[in-house]
């Protein structure tokens, strides 16, 4: 896990690795582990879907469902694993932001015992803005998958917060 991440390079990420490379936390880190990376280029993520998640109390308690929204943000945070990782060592400066979504489609409910299997690949990044196509896939059938594009923000800058939040610009 140590391999240097030069672009082409490949690397893997358990529980802890993900939680450097990205900010997310219980109830919102959607991925448990990244299988593989290769920076600039591509990851698959893991999700084991449990019946522990608090989504699966409202979502739907007589039949639990994934909801849809929460397999485009694991697409996303393996996405965001994949940037960071891709960037390192400058991690702590920055966050990922999703920018849209686009020809979303989900084909087949995500339960509870389900290990969702999240692909991702780079399809182009200029500055700061990468776009990503991702899917998602349960015992080797496709679930969901979808288009999706990011900006790559530097927590250091002040211009970029006062650029998004003017009101809190600083005199």
């Amino acid at each position: 896990m140590t391999e240097e991440s030069a672009p082409g390079s490949m690397n893997t990420a358990d529980i802890t690795r993900v939680m450097e490379l990205l900010p997310h936390r219980y109830p919102m880190l959607m991925i448990d582990r990244v299988i593989e990376m290769v920076a600039g280029q591509s990851a698959t993520g893991i999700k084991n879907v449990t019946i522990n998640e608090p989504y699966f109390q409202g979502h739907f308690p007589q039949k639990p469902v994934m909801p849809g929204v929460l397999i485009v943000e694991a697409m996303a945070q393996t996405a965001g694993a994949l940037v960071m990782h891709s960037l390192s060592p400058n991690l702590s400066a920055k966050l990922v932001y999703f920018m849209t979504i686009a020809n979303c489609r989900f084909r087949q409910p995500v339960v509870p015992g389900d290990q969702l299997r999240i692909t991702v690949k780079a399809i182009r990044h200029r500055g700061p803005v990468w776009k990503f196509s991702g899917e998602g896939r349960v015992e080797g059938k496709v679930v969901a998958e979808a288009e999706f594009s990011a900006m790559i923000v530097d927590t250091d800058n002040p211009a970029a917060s006062e650029a998004r939040h003017p009101e809190t610009k600083t005199p």
